[in-house]
């Protein structure tokens, strides 16, 4: 019989080690992430190495419309070999754009919306045993047409990629089903689920402070 492992208590914020870097290597510089190994010390005075995925971070939207509908892209992703729903999200990759820039500039480059009413869902740490990536969940609402002149020619994956609306309650059981496992997808539909249920109370203003943005 496999015996439990036994919690330690979660120890006072000033108790706990600081693992300082000590070193840290560049191995790989590629054109949207990098690879570098930390060398940290240990709380017991030890050292150990740590691989690191450099990411610029992300912005993800959950967009609503007036008949509880969300905004779902469906899209094909190299690194699964598969087709997955997904919300229209992107890169925080544009030199000093702001997040909610970026969120703006993705749904109407992804999903031809704009949207007139813009909060913060949540913020995420996808992967932190490996990587720094950071991604804010919006919640879009009062969605239209994109105006004139926001027109985007998509390249590549982007070019097959299509657009559909999904009722939230639909989307979610889909989530929970596992027929839409990207990370982000998932937990800004049952963020929206949750707030909707409780009257969007928990939503913060779209320009809430994110001191985990990579870079920042």
């Amino acid at each position: 019989m496999r015996r439990s492992r036994r919690r330690r208590p979660v120890p006072p914020v000033a108790d706990r080690p600081t693992y300082p870097v000590i070193g840290s290597e560049s191995i790989y510089q590629g054109q949207v992430v990098s690879l570098r190994r930390d060398t940290l010390r240990m709380g017991d005075g030890s050292e150990a190495a740590r691989e690191i995925i450099d990411h610029p971070g992300a912005v993800g939207v959950v967009a609503l419309d007036d008949d509880g509908r969300v905004v779902i892209v469906n899209q094909y992703r190299p690194a699964v070999r598969e087709w997955l729903d997904e919300l229209p999200a992107g890169l925080l990759d544009v030199a000093g754009e702001p997040a909610l820039a970026a969120a703006r500039r993705e749904l109407v480059e992804e999903a031809g919306v704009q949207a007139a009413q813009w909060d913060v869902l949540l913020d995420l740490h996808p992967s932190p045993g490996m990587s720094n990536e950071a991604i804010r969940v919006y919640l879009a609402r009062g969605l239209s047409a994109a105006s004139p002149g926001q027109d985007f020619a998509p390249e590549h994956e982007e070019a097959a990629m299509t657009v559909s609306r999904v009722p939230l309650d639909e989307a979610v059981r889909r989530a929970l089903s596992g027929e839409i496992t990207n990370a982000a997808a998932v937990a800004g539909l049952l963020a929206a689920m949750v707030e909707r249920d409780g009257g969007w109370a928990g939503l913060r203003p779209a320009d809430a402070p994110w001191p985990a943005r990579p870079g920042h």
